[in-house]
């Protein structure tokens, strides 16, 4: 038997590249160019702190239903998902209020709705991006 460890770290390393960009890079990983967004003055078509934050806990929620999906043997064809992200002005200072995740599941014939929408729910209050934040997160899943 494998013991994990119990805590992990991650490293990421930005440089700015001028105006309100930046390049985000990762040892042995594609760099990632970021960007003010243009509500901001920033910048179009750019990857922006922002659309991180939300991607963060859309693909969290992802991959950690795969690991539970895998765990209790659900057949699925299609993973789908979208997210957004709500930035409202509160209190003196930008912050994000709720991030509404849809995914959308595609069960192999045969399969519980059920089950799976359980499996969902359980990513969700699993996924470690989700537990380490304050914004108020809402899953609402869809099945084919």
């Amino acid at each position: 038997m494998t013991i994990r460890a119990k805590s992990y770290r991650y490293t990421t390393s930005l440089q700015w590249t001028g105006e309100k960009k930046g390049t985000m890079t990762v040892a042995g990983k594609p760099s990632v160019e970021v960007a003010t967004p243009p509500e901001f003055k920033g910048h179009e078509g750019i990857w922006s702190p922002e659309d991180l934050f939300v991607a963060s806990v859309n693909s969290c929620i992802m991959t950690t239903f795969l690991a539970f999906a895998d765990h209790a043997g659900l057949g699925f064809e299609k993973f789908e998902s979208e997210a957004e992200g709500l930035l409202e002005f509160v209190d003196g200072k930008f912050l994000f209020t709720k991030i509404v995740v849809r995914p959308r599941v595609t069960l192999r014939s045969g399969e519980d709705k059920g089950k799976a929408e359980e499996i969902l729910h359980k990513a969700e209050r699993n996924c470690l991006v989700s537990n380490s934040i304050r914004t108020e997160v809402i899953l609402e899943p869809a099945f084919g």
